[in-house]
């Protein structure tokens, strides 16, 4: 899979597609940014309730070129703007945390 392909499946609102063609095959799940950073893989996608723009300093340390923002959550400018800037994917979900690990996990990924 790749970034684009997992917001074409999802149906997800994006908001910076960043690399589309970046290839995924992990997921993480988390809104504290301590354990995103001590325990998500490289290249994971990223799946968040946190639109500070802390969460693409750690999207960068990690090499995680996909944050999902669930639950209808919009990012403040700051974060639209670094994600921009790094070139990192982000995305919008309506669906809740759970609902969007789901349709991961049935895309294929894993955790």
């Amino acid at each position: 899979m790749t970034v684009s392909s997992v917001i074409e499946a999802l149906g997800l609102t994006v908001r910076h597609e960043g690399k589309g063609n970046c290839p995924v095959s992990r997921g993480v799940v988390g809104d504290l940014l301590s354990f995103v950073m001590g325990g998500a893989p490289e290249g994971a996608v990223w799946v968040t309730l946190q639109t500070h723009v802390n969460i693409a300093a750690v999207a960068v340390l990690k090499d995680i070129p996909l944050i999902i923002l669930a639950s209808g959550r919009n990012p403040d400018e700051e974060l639209l703007e670094r994600c921009r800037l790094e070139n990192i994917g982000l995305a919008v979900a309506s669906a809740s945390p759970f609902d969007v690990c789901g349709a991961l996990h049935d895309l294929g990924l894993k955790g």
